[in-house]
């Protein structure tokens, strides 16, 4: 098996490192990741200017973009054959509910699902214990999971992994994704310069936690696994907004 790696905490990331270790000896890896922390990125390309790819003493490669520029890239101008799965990780925090719309990691694992390729993104959930062994072992346990026991149909994986050690863990479940609070306000302060700068807030507690989330697996240190899809249609509103719009 071919796997083609990725991140959005970038290529010097311990995550990504420990993932690596994990899969490469169980698969023949390649590892594409940004040059530097894109976390939020979300699913962007870059299009206003060209995109260099470099080599690390590590062996990894690493690009001057965003994650999905990194999978898009790997698969469509640098590799001589599809990969046989995508894997995104290890994220230094939990892509629970609303994160996976802004997360990078999740981005990267969903362009290689938009290419055709099956794809996982991997999560350490938590608050930087830093339990990545305890994730890469999840990951090296699903990748060959997969391997021997393919799933139909198309495959994207939002896999988050509580952070504790491998032996804290109380079972894998399937999940769906909750659903946070709004967003904390921006933080208004000054730069050195005397400007007036803007952090973005901090993300809102989980407010759909209840059975069945991702959230509430994690929080029972199990691991959560919610399988994901790209169509964003609000099919039930259809007819009210035909209706609306008469």
């Amino acid at each position: 098996m071919r796997i083609l790696l990725s991140n959005d905490d970038g290529y010097f990331a311990p995550g990504l490192g420990c993932l690596a270790e994990a899969l490469s000896a169980i698969a023949d890896i390649i590892v594409v990741a940004p040059e530097r922390d894109r976390s939020g990125a979300s699913n962007s390309l870059t299009l206003d200017r060209p995109l260099s790819l470099h080599k690390s003493h590590n062996g990894f490669y690493y690009v001057n973009g965003t994650p999905t520029d990194c999978v898009h890239l790997a698969v469509t101008g640098m590799l001589d054959a599809l990969p046989d799965m995508v894997v995104s990780g290890i994220n230094d925090g939990a892509n629970m509910g609303d994160d996976t719309l802004y997360s990078g990691t999740v981005a990267a694992a969903t362009e290689g699902f938009l290419l055709g390729i099956p794809s996982f993104a991997i999560s350490l959930a938590g608050f930087s214990a830093g339990n990545f062994p305890t994730a890469a072992r999840i990951a090296a346990e699903m990748v060959q999971r997969f391997e021997g026991d393919k799933l139909h149909g198309p495959v994207l994986l939002n896999v988050n992994v509580p952070d504790v050690t491998y032996d804290e863990l109380q079972g894998i479940e399937v999940t769906r994704l909750g659903r946070r609070h709004k967003a904390e306000p921006v933080v208004k302060s000054q730069s050195p310069r005397g400007e007036t700068v803007y952090w973005v807030g901090a993300a809102g507690l989980a407010q759909d936690a209840g059975e069945g989330t991702d959230f509430l697996a994690v929080e029972r240190n199990r691991v959560s696994v919610t399988p994901l899809q790209i169509d964003l249609t609000r099919y039930g509103q259809m007819e009210a907004v035909k209706q609306w719009l008469k």
